[in-house]
């Protein structure tokens, strides 16, 4: 039977994810709800509704934030049981849809003129990585982004940001205007000495090729630091 979506025939049985969707709209319905619809069906000795409270408590979840949804892997979803390989996809990918939702925003006006534009755009697809991952993007005259790029993806705690790299890309794009950007997995998007250093060096090199380094931008866990907002680039 499909617990989910089972028709409420008897009087005094709580209302099921499915009906309260048809009769309240998704916004009434918790985070364990939202599962339990998408996962549509429980077995035979567990309610749809446990097996979805049981992945919102993996890795010491707290049994309701959906954040843990992007660090799960395919055989971390299918050891709850009464999840299949069919259903443990399915959340895979409507948290890949998620992440693609969040920057599927025009790229051009003026977002991408202020650091916490740029860190909006890129936040939900880098504040889950589990390594640095350094991207630079290229901007076009009014800074609207014309192409991003993925330079170089390091370990757990360091980049590997190369100025040789930076500029053979740029050359080869013909960007006047540049911006950098990575990711700190511990969450705190606080510089590091080297990494203001080797920004220093960027943004010197770059004026003496007639181009411009706009920032350079960390982003933490719902959190970003901007060289240029911060002063460190002055």
């Amino acid at each position: 039977m499909d617990m989910a979506n089972r028709n409420q025939g008897d009087k005094g049985l709580p209302e099921l994810p499915y009906e309260r969707f048809i009769s309240c709209g998704a916004g009434v319905l918790t985070n364990a709800e939202l599962i339990a619809v998408v996962l549509r069906s429980g077995i035979r000795d567990r309610p749809v509704m446990d097996i979805a409270r049981d992945v919102l408590n993996l890795r010491g979840g707290d049994g309701n934030s959906l954040c843990l949804l992007y660090d799960l892997t395919l055989d971390e979803l299918k050891s709850v049981r009464g999840i299949g390989e069919v259903s443990a996809v399915k959340l895979l990918c409507l948290t890949e849809l998620s992440r693609r939702m969040s920057r599927e925003t025009r790229s051009t006006g003026p977002m991408f003129d202020s650091a916490a534009g740029i860190a909006g755009y890129y936040m939900e697809s880098l504040r889950h990585e589990k390594n640095e991952i350094v991207m630079l993007l290229h901007l076009n005259n009014r800074m609207a982004l014309i192409r991003e790029e993925r330079l170089s993806v390091g370990t757990i705690n360091a980049s590997l940001l190369s100025p040789r790299n930076v500029f053979k890309s740029a050359l080869e794009n013909g960007t006047v205007n540049l911006v950098l950007l990575h990711n700190h997995p511990s969450g705190d998007p606080a510089p590091s000495s080297c990494d203001i250093d080797v920004t220093r060096r960027i943004r010197e090199l770059a004026s003496m090729m007639d181009m411009h380094l706009a920032d350079h931008i960390i982003i933490g866990d719902n959190r970003y630091f901007s060289m240029m907002e911060s002063g460190c680039l002055d």
